[in-house]
């Protein structure tokens, strides 16, 4: 008995971890409903859509898009800017790897999202693609105010 109630706990909190992979924009307004009411309804119209805009808060654009791959700074003669990278990972003959937020560093080096052993950082699916390649389709840039300057995107 003890026994079939680990396994379906354990079942259970996979599962839990898997559906956070996949969230959607419309599962991040459920979860953050008083970030998206503050947005214009133009904003909201192209949050639903998965889109960002000029002007929007890094909080709206996580709403659209979900949480960066990764962040760099840039500094230029304007000054500093931080820009949210959003990447897909394909081999070198072109062929696309899915991505998501699990499918990247996160964490320590153990367990989901922080690699699969020690010292291992990345997802054991990709193990069959040592030549995989990343590239961004999609950076966001936010100026010094802390909103959107630039939104860099690959013509569909």
């Amino acid at each position: 008995m003890k026994t079939s109630k680990t396994l379906l706990l354990s079942a259970a909190a996979l599962c839990a971890v898997w559906l956070a992979g996949c969230q959607t924009p419309e599962s991040r307004i459920k979860g953050s409903p008083e970030v998206f009411a503050r947005l214009t309804p133009d904003q909201q119209a192209m949050v639903k859509a998965g889109q960002v805009g000029i002007g929007f808060t890094p909080d709206a654009v996580k709403l659209a898009l979900g949480d960066p791959t990764r962040v760099t700074e840039r500094v230029d003669a304007t000054g500093k800017t931080e820009v949210w990278h959003y990447t897909e990972y394909e081999t070198n003959d072109g062929v696309f790897l899915y991505t998501g937020y699990y499918h990247s560093w996160r964490g320590g080096p153990w367990g989901w999202g922080g690699g699969w052993g020690p010292g291992w950082g990345g997802y054991p699916y990709y193990d069959a693609y040592p030549n995989r390649r990343e590239r961004d389709h999609i950076r966001v840039s936010f100026n010094t105010a802390g909103t959107v300057s630039a939104v860099e995107q690959e013509n569909p």
